[in-house]
């Protein structure tokens, strides 16, 4: 009983600590200001905001060719911004801190509707060295990335197809001018538009880049009266510039950008100005502006295009399939009425040797169970965000529930294995009771374990801190193993997936030759098209919000999406499992799990990789990149074999119940 009890409080204090910054409903807890109140300024992590500079041509003088897809801490040493008196980190949640979050109070004074021009921040001294690494981030787009009432400091934008304003996340760490380009121009070379002054640049020309570092802001802050002496935060934008000053008491611009020496000392001098502007926006649709969709159409296409695919795909098996299996069923029970000895052919043939146990049955089944506590997770999560339960202004918070509800469908997950495990009659349930819930998490964790010394070795503050690795594997050890432990005697006990409609025999048939094109790799490979085109636009979407710091919140489309990835990969794995049991191949257990899994997760994989468009560099990147892209598409195999596996269980038990057998 007290070993209970103590369960109980740590499961509530780890949910109570995951969760105190996760939740947050829209339009339950407003901040509400008065005039010349305090308006805090805090500073995040600075982020990369795309593989390669500023503009599409080729760059062959920049000497360095490493890119950068990991953040650095506002404070990092290099970077010698502004400090306040007394430095104080933000609490933030598990998922916020994950994904490199780092929020920290500011030096900046800011004050309800008090204007300032041009006020004093500090002068800051560069050395060289520092100076090239700063040089380096501006030239690959790093931004900066600051906070004001939940909201992130943003650059106004304009989309050049719908013309439509809207704010982009963060703004620039410095800014690139091109002084020199040595080569011939051509009429017929593409026009490219830098630091809005449109150049023809010859894609083998010398392009000559010069680093900005940004000194100064102009914030402005969008406000709503709602009368009374009670205003309301709903917009923040920043204008950053770079200008080059002698001394911090003169404001004066000296027309000149500052750019910081790579040879010796620099002093710089931070200043900033605020403006408040009325804004008739209200509260509740604040972050519309910066939840801009680019060109709608396409995702509406595709998802549209492969809606009818799946329809007229679906329609088209199912009719093929009920009409085979309904002859197939009359001439089978027909036969056995009329006590005919015709030698039996097709998916009846095997039907003493369709419900043997596979090789690697408890692997399998490990495998198929970690893939149906994913599924259940990611449609639970998508499910939250498309209720609105996890808004932008919780950072981390769709990342928090996704470990959260991981942990707590541990049960699910192990009960889906275990009876699997019963259904191959597995005898070796204690190992696989202690396998499911350690197998795969434990896999997950010694991969970022691995990937997480490179962040560490460059200084990221995307390294994940020892505490919240000691909070994951407690949030494993505490939540997921005793309630995978659970569902598994569950299914042990009470599951009957054990009894099997026919019997099996004791020497197991010989498999006919199977055609090269028949066999798993190459079948996976045509099936796995179809599951992974109708997820393709969103995959770009979620890529640029894990890698650049975008926000993503089309959950809607990921919703439609992920329905129709698990209608298409169920449709697939059904009919080619149909036809492989009637060429008399009665080993469909790992090519079911195979077919919907594996073909899918390589062109996840050849996704990611075609959408850096070749431009790693450095070994840190290259390393990071394909690491977690695995990841993602061992993930998303899991999923989608398990989506298969189970698909093809239920047509296997569904047509061999229905037919006679002696």
């Amino acid at each position: 009983m007290v070993a209970y009890l103590l369960q109980s409080v740590l499961i509530f204090a780890l949910i109570k600590s995951l969760v105190v910054e996760a939740f947050y409903l829209p339009g339950v807890a407003p901040t509400t200001y008065h005039e010349g109140d305090d308006l805090p300024l805090l500073v995040n992590h600075l982020t990369p905001s795309q593989f390669y500079k500023h503009y599409d041509i080729e760059q062959h003088d920049t000497g360095d060719k490493e890119s950068f897809l990991y953040s650095y801490d506002y404070y990092y040493s290099k970077f010698h911004f502004c400090q306040p008196d007394h430095l104080e980190k933000q609490p933030e949640s598990l998922g916020s801190i994950i994904f490199g979050d780092r929020i920290y109070n500011s030096p900046f004074k800011l004050q309800l509707l008090k204007n300032v021009e041009c006020q004093s921040l500090c002068k800051s001294v560069i050395p060289g060295d520092d100076a090239k690494f700063i040089n380096k981030l501006i030239l690959n787009g790093f931004f900066q990335n600051w906070i004001i009432d939940r909201l992130p400091a943003a650059r106004k934008m304009q989309d050049k197809k719908t013309n439509q304003i809207f704010y982009g996340n963060g703004f620039e760490l410095g800014l690139v001018d091109v002084l020199e380009v040595e080569a011939r121009s051509t009429d017929d070379e593409p026009e490219v538009e830098i630091n809005n002054k449109k150049n023809v640049f010859s894609p083998r020309a010398k392009v000559n880049e010069v680093p900005y570092f940004v000194n100064h802001f102009d914030i402005q802050i969008e406000y709503h009266d709602r009368g009374e002496d009670n205003y309301r935060v709903v917009g923040v934008t920043v204008n950053p510039a770079s200008i080059k000053r002698d001394n911090l008491e003169s404001c004066d611009s000296t027309g000149k950008s500052l750019v910081l020496s790579e040879t010796e000392d620099n002093e710089v001098y931070f200043t900033y100005s605020v403006k408040y502007i009325k804004s008739d926006t209200v509260w509740a649709t604040r972050w519309d502006k910066y939840l801009h969709v680019y060109d709608p159409k396409i995702q509406w296409f595709s998802l549209i295009n492969f809606s009818t695919i799946v329809v007229l795909l679906s329609s088209v098996m199912l009719h093929s399939l009920y009409s085979a299996l309904k002859n197939d069923l009359a001439r089978y029970n027909q036969l056995n009425l009329d006590n005919d000895f015709e030698e039996e052919t097709g998916w009846k043939l095997i039907h003493g040797d369709v419900f043997r146990s596979p090789n690697r049955a408890l692997l399998l089944s490990v495998l198929v169970g970690s893939g149906a506590q994913l599924a259940l997770m990611i449609i639970t999560t998508i499910l939250f965000a498309c209720l609105g339960f996890l808004s932008p202004s919780s950072r981390g918070s769709l990342t928090t529930v996704m470990f959260l509800l991981y942990a707590i469908f541990g049960s699910f997950g192990s009960y889906a294995s275990m009876a699997t495990y019963k259904f191959f009659n597995g005898k070796a349930w204690r190992i696989n009771l202690v396998l499911t819930p350690i197998l795969v998490p434990g896999s997950i964790l010694t991969v970022v374990l691995g990937l997480n010394f490179f962040l560490v070795f460059k200084h990221s503050s995307g390294a994940i801190p020892f505490q919240t690795m000691l909070m994951l594997v407690l949030l494993w050890f505490v939540i997921s193993i005793p309630l995978s432990a659970i569902g598994s005697v569950v299914a042990w006990k009470k599951c009957n997936w054990d009894e099997h409609p026919t019997k099996t025999n004791q020497i197991a048939r010989q498999i006919p030759f199977q055609p090269w094109y028949l066999q798993t790799v190459p079948v996976a490979l045509i099936a796995g098209i179809f599951p992974f085109g109708s997820i393709a636009v969103e995959l770009y979407f979620i890529y640029s919000s894990l890698w650049f710091n975008k926000i993503y919140y089309m959950f809607g489309f990921l919703f439609f999406s992920f329905v129709l990835l698990a209608l298409t990969t169920s449709l697939i794995t059904v009919l080619l499992t149909y036809h492989s049991l009637c060429t008399e191949n009665w080993k469909w257990q790992w090519r079911s799990f195979a077919v919907g899994g594996c073909g899918c997760a390589f062109y996840v994989f050849c996704h990611s990789i075609l959408f850096t468009k070749f431009r790693l560099g450095g070994l840190t990147t290259i390393v990071l990149y394909l690491g977690y892209s695995l990841l993602v598409s061992g993930l998303s195999c899991l999923v989608t074999g398990a989506i298969g596996f189970f698909s093809s269980l239920v047509l296997v038990r569904k047509i061999y119940s229905c037919v006679k057998v002696d």
